[in-house]
């Protein structure tokens, strides 16, 4: 057991801080003794909520002063929701543990269902993948650009800046407001790569540190979001790509079931594959399947890795 607290370094919002309290109360309940201790940092992401993230710089504006102060040695592992951590990261670091994933699906805030918005409502989002979705459903609703934590955005609601919002039901059920709104039907409305998981990494080289976040690591959310994780970098997706995935233990088996969008919404493609719980292949098959299908207002934006 060390010596002196471990520094588990986390973001401000008070979502984050959430997460980082559940990652240490589960490390400690894993490791009795332990000593953990929160260090938090104010994100860029957190500092820039005029634009929309992928014109400031992407996914990399959450971890960037984590992944420094992690590399300098200011703090020994980072938690991360895993949908806001880029596809690549450096070699230095690694994803030692995924917590047991929470519920996947999005919430609509201010409305009992999308079928039953007047046209012209205004959906609060500056996510791709919602922006895209809620466009291809609703071509007669307009999307407004909505960035923040959940309470920024919910303020931003009430004050009337959009009709409508959508956010995460796992991050309003860590922020104890699970009844804020209505869970879309995640094989209808389909959740982001990663969604619900909380990721803790560590430097890749600190075998100490890996060895206490195996204990908490759950097999089961790892391999989804894995596989999810494999198909973002097999469509060669980044911020700006609308792409949506919902995976389901079916069995002994993973099923998948994917989509692309145009950003405007008007063009979509969706296909589904089955494969063994880390199998590498499986992802990629169905990356090639949806490329296939997609046409060019789809494919502009994603770039898939040259084959071989």
């Amino acid at each position: 057991m060390l010596e002196r607290p471990l520094r588990l370094g986390t973001r401000k919002s008070p979502l984050a801080m959430a997460q980082a309290e559940e990652a240490r109360d589960r490390l400690v309940a894993a490791h009795p003794g332990l000593t953990v201790e929160l260090v938090p940092v104010t994100a860029s992401g957190d500092k820039v909520l005029d634009r929309p993230l992928a014109e400031i710089g992407g996914k990399a504006l959450w971890t960037k002063e984590l992944d420094a102060w992690l590399l300098g040695g200011e703090i020994d592992l980072a938690v991360h929701s895993l949908k806001d951590v880029e596809t690549l990261r450096p070699a230095e670091i690694t994803i030692a543990a995924i917590l047991p994933r929470e519920d996947v699906r999005d919430v609509l805030v201010g409305a009992a269902s999308l079928d039953e918005l007047p046209a012209g409502t205004r959906i609060g989002t500056s996510a791709p993948r919602r922006a895209a979705q809620a466009l291809h459903l609703r071509p007669d609703c307009q999307v407004v650009g909505f960035r923040g934590n959940v309470q920024t955005r919910l303020a931003k609601l009430a004050a009337g800046e959009a009709d409508v919002t959508l956010l995460a039901l796992a991050g309003l059920n860590r922020l104890g407001n699970a009844a804020v709104g209505t869970p879309l039907n995640p094989r209808e409305w389909l959740p982001a790569p990663g969604q619900g998981a909380i990721a803790i990494e560590c430097r890749a080289a600190d075998d100490a540190t890996r060895q206490l976040l195996a204990a908490i690591d759950h097999l089961p959310s790892r391999q989804a979001v894995a596989a999810e994780r494999a198909l973002l970098a097999a469509l060669g997706g980044n911020c700006h790509s609308p792409i949506a995935v919902f995976t389901e233990v079916v069995g002994d088996r993973l099923a998948m079931r994917a989509a692309l969008l145009s950003p405007d919404g008007s063009d979509k493609v969706e296909a589904r594959h089955s494969f063994a719980p880390g199998d590498p292949q499986g992802p990629r098959d169905l990356a090639t399947q949806l490329l296939a299908q997609a046409g060019p207002a789809i494919r502009a934006h994603f770039d898939p890795p040259e084959a071989g």
